[in-house]
């Protein structure tokens, strides 16, 4: 059977069996409490999946959370960096805290360099202009 165009190849539209998302979540909805009830069973029973399971819905990981950092601001990039590394070194600051921060001391170089560059290629650019 060839393709012809402006004829649908399907018309008498999507079979009626098939399931959409919203009808599965419609019946999915009206089973949920007999679900739970299931998995609350298995937990109980000790399967540990399920004790996993509910754990992680219900009592999520706590997330670490970083105590303020104090680092010298005045100086280069580079003695902030060191400061941070000393500080890491010496269990001021944890290890994770310490990458971070060196990261961004990182990023921030490449700013300032980015800048330095764009400001340098706009001074030959007026000097190229006068000289015209």
């Amino acid at each position: 059977m060839a393709f012809k165009q402006g004829k649908s190849g399907n018309p008498s539209g999507r079979p009626k069996q098939i399931a959409t998302a919203t009808d599965l979540r419609n019946r999915l909805v009206e089973e949920m409490p007999e679900i739970i009830q299931k998995l609350i069973d298995m937990a109980k029973s000790g399967d540990a999946q399920a004790i996993k399971m509910i754990l992680d819905r219900t009592h999520p990981p706590l997330k670490a959370q970083a105590l303020p950092v104090k680092i010298p601001t005045d100086g280069t990039l580079v003695d902030q960096g060191n400061a941070v590394i000393q500080a890491t070194l010496s269990g001021q600051i944890p290890p994770d805290i310490g990458t971070a921060l060196v990261t961004a001391l990182c990023n921030q170089g490449k700013l300032v360099d980015l800048e330095e560059v764009s400001n340098r290629l706009a001074s030959i650019e007026r000097l190229l202009e006068a000289r015209k």
